[in-house]
């Protein structure tokens, strides 16, 4: 059995097997129905890794169709992984990151392995491996040892 969580991560996952496999209407009705339910904006063509949390079942969260997201990452409420004007490449999510909520992440960016991001930050730039990132626009405001690094996943049972 799942987490009542990882519903529409569950959703997604089998929107994302029929579109890689070319069935044609379904893994945009599932990706619908997500929107709806669960008020996630989650396109099958996006790239999620293993263990992604959405927090709240992603409630208010929308993700570029081309954004690429790592292993273990935890994405909070309210959280906006998208594209900029005038930029045709999209945010890549490194591995084990904390997005808070109410995050805006815009544009060709990486964010490193390990990162965390503030909430309601707007980030613009490339954030490196195990920074903790905050503010509008988003600055790098201290590095974390990777020993450091908080276990986002204790909480769940």
């Amino acid at each position: 059995m799942f987490h009542r969580g990882e519903v529409p991560i569950n959703l997604y996952r089998i929107a994302r097997w029929l579109y890689l496999r070319r069935v044609p209407f379904f893994p945009w009705l599932i990706r619908a129905l997500n929107s709806i339910i669960f008020g996630v904006v989650l396109p099958p063509s996006a790239q999620l890794g293993k263990g992604v949390l959405l927090s709240y079942q992603g409630l208010g969260t929308a993700i570029h169709r081309r954004a690429v997201i790592g292993d273990k990452a935890v994405i909070g409420t309210g959280v906006t992984i998208g594209g900029r004007a005038g930029y045709e490449d999209v945010p890549v999510i490194g591995e084990g990151t904390m997005i808070g909520s109410g995050a805006k992440v815009l544009g060709p960016i990486r964010i490193g392995c390990h990162a965390s991001i503030g909430a309601n930050a707007v980030v613009l730039s490339d954030i490196p491996d195990y920074a903790v990132a905050v503010g509008i626009p988003a600055r790098v405001v201290r590095t974390q040892r990777p020993e450091d690094v908080p276990d986002y996943f204790a909480f769940k049972q």
